[in-house]
């Protein structure tokens, strides 16, 4: 089998990920800790047109946890400005070179998101008390509706500017008894019905699906709070665990 050597390097490189649509394009990170490293860097299989794709320019900015968007065109990351005290999700497209940021909350914030080809959903898995974002009540699975913002008469906009928008977070998953040390990593279904991730909430690690849609009315029996089943099939309390929680809602993983 043929090998191409890329750049040589002594650093930590990692995360290496082809697009979906051009096995040509590979997208990389240069590892460490966040704060210290230009993180996310994009290369060519014939090692050429090796470039970083976003640069840091405040002290303690991070961005990481790259993805490719599913259209193979668009790179998207968590990017906090500065760490842990203002939180987006960010885009960059490689075709029209336009940069988008959706905002979130402190409680909204994910270690791992995800999205549906066509960008009307978005979703994320959370994070325990310990993660960088340090939420109060942060142990959702959550689905979020990206809402774009609309220049008004004569709004200062430029091709080289960021598109601001925001996240409007709606809550599917209690997730307070999962230990956040096995991340959840979230994916919906290729229909956008379910929102698919891992949990160890019952113990052992299974796979689960929420559904998106919200359940209309359903039977008291089928309204079963997380935290309550957690406790039935794996008393023992995980490390980041807060104490006993309300209930999860309407839906429930299956």
């Amino acid at each position: 089998m043929p090998i191409t050597t890329l750049p040589h390097s002594t650093n930590w490189v990692n995360h290496l990920l082809f697009s979906p649509t051009d096995r040509t394009l590979l997208m990389y990170c240069h590892e460490g800790p966040w704060h210290k490293v230009d993180r996310i860097w994009l290369i060519h299989t014939d090692g050429t047109h090796n470039r970083l794709i976003h640069k840091r320019t405040m002290r303690d900015e991070i961005a990481g946890h790259e993805f490719w968007g599913l259209d193979g065109e668009t790179i998207w990351y968590d990017w906090q400005y500065p760490r842990g005290e203002d939180f987006f999700l960010a885009g960059y497209n490689l075709k029209t070179k336009e940069r988008t940021a959706y905002h979130m909350q402190r409680d909204e914030w994910s270690i791992h998101f995800n999205l549906t080809k066509d960008l009307s959903l978005f979703c994320g898995d959370g994070g325990d008390p310990g993660q960088v974002a340090r939420a109060n009540d942060g142990e959702w699975i959550e689905l979020f509706h990206p809402q774009l913002f609309k220049g008004g008469n004569g709004a200062l906009n430029s091709p080289t500017m960021w598109q601001p928008g925001v996240f409007h977070a709606e809550r599917l998953v209690n997730m307070s008894h999962h230990y956040y040390r096995q991340e959840p990593n979230v994916r919906f279904s290729p229909d956008k019905t379910l929102v698919i991730f891992t949990s160890n909430m019952f113990g052992a690690s299974y796979v689960f699906g929420a559904e998106v849609a919200k359940a209309d009315n359903p039977p008291a029996d089928d309204v079963q709070s997380t935290p309550e089943l957690a406790r039935k099939f794996n008393p023992v309390d995980p490390p980041n665990s807060k104490g006993p929680v309300g209930p999860a809602g309407a839906r429930r993983p299956r």
